[in-house]
């Protein structure tokens, strides 16, 4: 669903005391931002992502501004790349979640790294599911009756076919243009309606469901990468290309607050493991 690209080089040698440039000395921080796309944003400024650029424009003592587009296709060429009217200036500076390396922007440091996950509904017969491979091992009639939801991208699907569960799924589209559910919204939902049994979610969108119910409700297993099958990924911030400073910018805040970005982000279930290195040396 976020797959990782290669990083193009740069030597990061300031820090955020030394830094008084014009990109600095601005008085808002600029973010763009999914209105409804918990749990990382919406205009209830209630998502990690929200609390994360809240924090950062605290340290610049800045005013915080979104700018608001649904997450979907365009999302970064109507954003970060948008200029407003016949001006030099872009609708918003920042975009608070992007994988580590992504083509269409240019990334900071990691600041969290997740992984997907198993998210099973109790008290329907799977509870016993400790790992994901016993779901290969179910007999026929079991499996019949199992339903999985499935996207049209991402590495759950490709689990799922490689462990001969393609006809237990049930389709889902990755990104869509309801603007009353996002993708998660809508899986919780259809979880508790019994429309489906499991999913196979990136973490943030498995903490958000896990987080819609009583803690009994689900069992949530984590996915483990294996040669040819990635689950986890390293997340870092979007700014445009050519945006060094700012870059800097950022990046020393990460590393100033990491430990409160980690608290942050474990308040909303999110499976989090540790940052590999080499994801931060691909960044320096």
């Amino acid at each position: 669903m976020k797959p990782l690209f290669s990083l193009k080089k740069l030597i990061f040698g300031l820090s955020l005391s030394a830094l008084s440039l014009p990109a600095m000395s601005e008085e808002k921080f600029r973010v763009c931002a999914d209105p409804l796309n918990p749990p990382y944003s919406s205009k209830a400024l209630d998502g990690f992502e929200n609390k994360i650029a809240a924090l950062f424009a605290t340290e610049l003592n800045q005013k915080l501004e979104y700018y608001w587009f649904p997450q979907r296709i365009g999302f970064i060429r109507n954003t970060l790349k948008s200029q407003i009217g016949n001006t030099e200036q872009y609708k918003c500076d920042v975009v608070m979640g992007l994988p580590a390396g992504f083509d269409f922007a240019k990334t900071t440091k990691p600041y969290y790294h997740s992984t997907y996950a198993l998210v099973i509904a109790k008290g329907r017969g799977w509870d016993k599911i400790s790992k994901p491979s016993q779901l290969t091992n179910l007999s026929l009639q079991r499996e019949k009756s199992l339903k999985i939801a499935m996207f049209d991208r991402g590495p759950g699907t490709a689990w799922l076919q490689k462990s001969g569960l393609l006809d237990q799924g049930i389709p889902y589209q990755s990104m869509t243009g309801d603007d009353k559910n996002n993708v998660a919204m809508q899986i919780e939902k259809d979880l508790k309606a019994g429309k489906i049994d499991m999913v196979i979610l990136w973490g943030p969108m498995a903490g958000y469901v896990v987080s819609q119910s009583p803690k009994d409700a689900y069992n949530i297993i984590s996915m483990t990468s294996s040669p040819g099958m990635k689950f986890d990924y390293s997340m870092a911030m979007g700014i445009r290309y050519g945006d060094n400073k700012r870059k800097a910018m950022l990046e020393s805040l990460i590393d100033k607050n990491r430990d409160k970005i980690q608290s942050i982000i474990s308040e909303y279930n999110v499976p989090l493991l540790p940052i590999p290195k080499q994801a931060r040396k691909d960044n320096d």
